[in-house]
């Protein structure tokens, strides 16, 4: 048997619905620049995934293919900042229903036309 320690992951994250309007907040906002500035400042200032949920968000289909991303990527991704690691896992094998819903209320909040 090792004597290697073992690893101690903490306690586990379980997202709030407080969690989930902040996240919402910011990613209206960073939409919200997109749309009024375009997208060539935030491509190198956001990482590959900000840029890609941004994309998904206004339905930017060549953004997401220039950065290898689709509909499953993006929502498999956000699943677990959105329920947790073991809920989204949930969501993940349910189809993404709750990820998609929340991405829903997303888009509602932004109104206007996707980009």
């Amino acid at each position: 048997m090792s004597d290697a320690k073992r690893i101690t992951w903490g306690k586990p994250r379980h997202p709030t619905d407080d969690d989930r309007d902040a996240l919402r907040e910011e990613l209206l906002a960073m939409a919200r620049a997109v749309r009024a500035d375009g997208w060539a400042d935030y491509r190198t200032e956001w990482s590959a995934g900000q840029v890609a949920v941004v994309a998904y968000v206004l339905g930017d289909a060549d953004v997401l293919a220039e950065f290898d991303e689709n509909e499953g990527t993006v929502l498999s991704r956000y699943a677990a900042d959105l329920f947790g690691f073991l809920k989204g896992r949930k969501d993940i094998e349910a189809g993404l229903v709750g990820t998609q819903a929340w991405f829903d209320t997303v888009r509602a909040a932004l109104g206007g036309s996707a980009d």
